[in-house]
This record gives structure tokens, sequence and C-alpha cells, in this order.
């Protein structure tokens, strides 16, 4: 859906991939989860502060991962923080509940070999779908979408998503300083802005496996629109004062 080019080097030849999964008392959901992840990923649990024996359960599947207990708050902080550990050559960010399904990151990771920097999710692809979205969910999604496709230029079927993929040596150019659910689209903004080549993965969302999202649709699309409107005045100033190109990697 973009061009694609080359920044750092690519992940091709068995790539390491490193898992990064937010929790809050999801102990129920993990050995769902756990069961399709691979061995030879590096699993990061950043756990939320939950009540219900998490990181312990975490701990138990999976004795090699790395579990830490989130210092901040919100599944955007969350994520920062397990992004700032990863080591695998490919970074994954991949939800508790069991509504993403672990069988589909080898298609994100080969999007990556490909030549894409950051490849996101889309239930709206052929190929894709999902059984949990509601239809007020659906509304805000494709009307947010549509916002971000007019005043950035892409062409996303699925802004708020959170099953997506990306290489580690991006990760400078993304800047995180969120803590809500807007984290999506303010990945899919940056890497807009940055000129990252992106790719769209079909994407089936199944139902959560047990407990309620965390997820306001009112509260956090509000939010998710300030991050909009946010990042159009960033990108335009960037623009303004120093051009489109990305800074020079350290």
């Amino acid at each position: 859906m973009q061009r694609v080019s080359m920044r750092g080097d690519s992940p091709r030849g068995n790539p390491s991939v490193s898992v990064v999964i937010p929790t809050r008392n999801e102990s129920k959901n993990l050995p769902f989860v756990f069961d399709k992840l691979h061995d030879d990923w590096e699993i990061i649990v950043i756990d939320g502060g939950s009540a219900d024996g998490t990181p312990e359960v975490a701990r138990a599947l999976r004795p090699d991962a790395i579990i830490q207990t989130q210092s901040g708050k919100g599944k955007g902080r969350a994520l920062a923080e397990g992004f700032a550990l990863a080591t695998g050559d490919v970074i994954v960010m991949l939800d508790a509940d069991g509504s993403a399904d672990p069988d589909e990151i080898p298609a994100f990771v080969a999007a990556l070999d490909a030549g894409a920097e950051f490849a996101k999710g889309s239930r709206f692809l052929d190929g894709g779908g999902s059984s949990d979205i509601t239809p007020l969910r659906r509304a805000g999604n494709a009307t947010l979408s549509a916002c971000v496709n007019l005043l950035f230029g892409t062409s996303y079927t699925d802004l708020c998503y959170g099953f997506n993929a990306f290489r580690r040596t991006v990760l400078p150019y993304l800047m995180i300083d969120c803590d809500g659910f807007e984290i999506e689209t303010l990945l899919n903004i940056r890497v807009a802005i940055k000129g990252l080549s992106v790719v769209e993965v079909p994407s089936f969302e199944g139902n959560r496996i047990h407990g309620e999202s965390n997820l306001n649709p009112v509260r956090d699309g509000v939010r998710i629109l300030r991050t909009i409107i946010r990042e159009r005045l960033s990108a335009h100033a960037q623009v303004a004062f120093h051009g489109s190109e990305l800074p020079a990697a350290e």
C-alpha cells in the first residue's frame, strides 16, 4: 500500500521474533494464547498490576519469558516498555485475551521478510474478519480510518486493530508517547509520516475467551480522535521545519 524501502537490516533469513503481550487479569486466557507461541520466539509480558496471578501463570507456561510489571498505566505504555526490552529482528504486538490468533504471526513476519517495514493486521481485507467487533466499534473504526486516510494520504482499511508487527530497526522512528488504546492509531500515523513501507495483512479477530475488555468505545474513540488531530498538526510542523526525511539512525 506504500512504496517499499529498506531502512536498517532486513529481517530476511529466518528472523528472530519478539512477541510483546500487555496483560491485566488475563490468567484464564494465557494458556490458550501461549499454546500457539513458538518455542523459539522471545516472549515479553508487561503486566499492568493483575490481581488474578497473571504473571505467575505466564511464568509457569513459559519459564523463559521476560515478565515485567508495568511502571506506567495503559496499553500504550505497556507496549512501549515491552518494545524497549525486545531483542528480536521482528517485534509483534499481541493481545492477551485470545482474540488474535498467534498462528497468523508467520504471515506478518513473511510480509516483513518480503520488504515491508511495518505489517498491520486488517479485519476488513479479504481473508480477514471479526466475530467480536460491535456495530458501534465498526462504524467508529471506519470513520476514524477515513479521517486518517484523508489527512495523511494513507489507504488503511483498519485503523484500530492491535495485531501488528514491525522491524525492530524502525522502533526509534515511532517515538511512542501515548498511554492508552490510541497506540495503534499513533503507530499507523507515525509510520505514514515517516514514509515507512507498510503492508496490511488479513487477520481474523475472534471473541475474547474469558473476561471483559477494558476498551470503552466512546472514551477511547475521543482519545483516538485527539491523537489524529495532534499528529496532523505535528506532521505539518515536521514538514515545515525539518522536511519529510527520516532522522539519521544512530
